[in-house]
């Protein structure tokens, strides 16, 4: 269980992203070439590379799947864990890599808990699969890695009126980062 599962006690699922400082993910376009262009230290505070290793499993919607899948290099494939991807249509599957498809948050989270073990659960991208998680009471944690950029308009970071409590604040290089407790509603 990662130190942010044992903060709740128990399994607890994230939504981990890079946000410019106006709120969005990705541009129109879906690019993320604003974000790649940054600097941060994979191994600093609130950075990825340790932030993956209390990762079990994976949720990400259909437009992360096919960029991760457009901009994985040499590698068919960069997760070792489970992947759930929610969508309504048919898309490729890299050899040797453990995706499946899904449409309802509640049953995958089921099944991707189940998948993890002990490990909490990522939802890695996009805001409106993280807001339908929120919705249906699923999601704990919010991770934001704000860059030093503005974009104007594209994918928003979370679509959704959230109240959350700030657990964790670090500076990493360029980035401003923070980590949010999602406060559910009585």
């Amino acid at each position: 269980m990662s130190d942010a599962g044992a903060t709740l006690g128990l399994m607890a699922t994230h939504y981990f992203t890079a946000s410019s400082l106006d709120g969005f993910i990705a541009t129109s376009e879906h690019s993320l070439d604003w974000l790649l262009k940054q600097d941060i230290d994979l191994n600093g505070p609130m950075a990825y590379t340790e932030f993956e290793k209390g990762i079990g499993a994976l949720a990400m919607g259909a437009s992360t799947y096919e960029w991760v899948l457009r901009n994985n290099g040499d590698q068919p494939w960069g997760y070792v864990q489970p992947t759930w991807v929610f969508t309504h249509r048919e898309l490729p599957v890299p050899d040797g890599a453990d995706v499946r498809f899904a449409r309802d948050v509640t049953a995958a989270h089921t099944e991707m808990s189940a998948a993890a073990g002990e490990l909490d659960l990522w939802v890695v991208g996009g805001g409106e699969l993280a807001g339908q998680f929120a919705d249906a009471g699923l999601l704990d944690e919010v991770w934001v890695q704000y860059a030093p950029v503005t974009l104007g308009s594209g994918a928003p970071l979370l679509p959704r009126e959230l109240d959350l409590e700030l657990l964790d604040v670090a500076r990493n290089r360029n980035f401003m980062c923070g980590r949010y407790r999602v406060i559910r509603p009585e």
